[in-house]
C-alpha cells in the first residue's frame, strides 16, 4: 500500500512538471467575490487575484488558464487535477493544511462583521444570540462563526455565493454576514445594495481557524510547482507589485502578509 499510495504522488508530480514544461499554469477560482475575483460585464474576469494571478504567472514565465468551481468545491477539484493551483483567496490553515499543500503567504485580510447600521451588534456570540449570520459555504468565516457563534444560539446560515447572502441581508432573512473586509467593503458596503449597512466592532481573532495568510492551495507532493510559484510570489511581493494590487482594489487595508 504505501508502494503505491508513493506510486500515485509520484505520478501526481509528473503531471504536474509535464504542465509546467508546456508553459501552462491552470488556476482553479469561484468567480463571484469581488473585489478578489468576478465577471465584468462584458463576461471576463477581473479581480485583485485575477490580476495577482497574471503577475505571477508574468514573471514566472507561465501561460495562465482559469478554471471556475463553487468554492466549497474548490480542493476537491485540486485534487481530482482539474487545475493546478487555487487562486481564490483561500486562507492558509491548519485544516486545509491536512489535504492540501500552500504556497508561502502572498497577503492577509481581517475577517469583519457586516449588520445594519443602528443595530448596536458586535462580533461576539453574546451579542448575535438569537441572530441569523450569512457566512460563504467552506470558507474560514464559516468555520469560526459556527465554532464560536452557533453553539451559543447563533443560528449560522451557509450559502455557496456571497452575493446571495448580500441579497438576504437587504431582504431581512439574515442580520449580518462575517466575511472578508475587502470582499464585503467592494463587494456590498460601496454598492447601493449595501446603504444602511455597515461593519460592526474589531475583525475577529483566532490563527487556528483564519490562518496565516492567503496563498495559493496546491496538491500535496507538488514540490516543483511549490518551488517556482514561492519564487514568482516573492519576486511580485519584493517589486510592490502585491501592494500597488491592494492601494488599488483594497484602499485602507495592510494586506501584508507578516504580522
Amino acid at each position: 500500500m504505501k508502494k503505491l499510495n508513493a506510486l500515485f504522488v509520484a505520478l501526481g508530480m509528473l503531471t504536474s512538471a509535464h504542465a509546467l514544461a508546456q508553459g501552462t499554469l491552470r488556476y482553479g477560482l469561484e468567480s463571484q467575490y469581488p473585489p478578489f475575483e468576478s465577471r465584468n460585464a462584458q463576461g471576463e474576469l477581473e479581480g485583485f487575484d485575477i490580476e495577482l494571478g497574471k503577475a505571477i504567472c508574468q514573471v514566472g514565465n507561465f501561460d495562465c488558464k482559469w478554471v471556475e468551481s463553487s468554492f466549497d468545491a474548490l480542493i476537491p477539484a485540486l485534487q481530482a487535477k482539474k487545475f493546478d493551483a487555487i487562486n481564490s483567496a483561500m486562507n492558509i490553515t491548519e485544516a486545509r493544511a491536512k489535504s492540501i499543500d500552500f504556497t508561502k503567504p502572498i497577503y492577509r485580510i481581517p475577517t469583519m462583521l457586516i449588520v445594519k447600521e443602528g443595530e448596536k451588534l458586535q462580533p461576539t456570540a453574546e451579542s448575535l444570540k438569537g441572530k441569523n449570520i450569512g457566512v460563504l459555504q467552506g470558507s474560514i468565516q464559516e468555520t469560526y462563526a459556527k465554532k464560536h457563534w452557533e453553539a451559543q444560539g447563533v443560528t449560522v446560515t451557509s450559502y455557496q455565493d456571497q452575493n446571495q447572502v448580500y441579497n438576504d441581508m437587504v431582504a431581512g432573512r439574515l442580520d449580518g454576514t462575517l466575511v472578508m473586509s475587502a470582499a464585503g467593503q467592494s463587494g456590498f458596503l460601496d454598492k447601493p445594495q449595501g446603504k444602511g449597512f455597515a461593519f460592526a466592532g474589531k475583525p475577529v481573532e483566532d490563527d487556528t481557524i483564519l490562518g496565516s495568510g492567503i496563498g495559493f492551495g496546491l496538491r500535496k507532493g507538488d514540490t516543483r510547482l511549490k518551488q517556482e510559484l514561492d519564487a514568482a510570489i516573492t519576486k511580485v511581493q519584493s517589486d510592490g507589485t502585491v501592494t500597488k494590487l491592494a492601494a488599488k482594489f483594497f484602499p485602507g487595508i495592510d494586506v501584508s502578509a507578516s504580522k
